[in-house]
């Protein structure tokens, strides 16, 4: 079962944080905002990944066990997702 969205962005917020704190305590101002932008910049892709996954997931996963999904569908939903570009 993936793990929840909460959970994944509490992680990625847990090793920038301190990441960051290590950067405040040697006072590197340059590193502590390279770890600011690569922050956000993560956070932005991440989320984006969780909305694949979430979109690709059968309706109801993660509420309650549910058979496999279908890979026929999931390839499906990744041709029309491809084609709205």
């Amino acid at each position: 079962m993936p793990r929840a969205r909460t959970q994944v962005l509490d992680n990625l917020d847990a090793i920038y944080r301190e990441a960051y704190e290590r950067a405040k305590a040697a006072k590197d101002e340059r590193r502590m905002a390279d770890l600011d932008a690569a922050y956000q910049r993560e956070q932005l892709l991440l989320e984006v990944l969780l909305d694949i996954r979430d979109s690709l997931a059968p309706p109801g996963a993660g509420k309650e066990k549910s058979p496999p999904s279908d890979p026929v569908a999931a390839l499906e939903t990744i041709r029309r997702i491809t084609r709205l570009r």
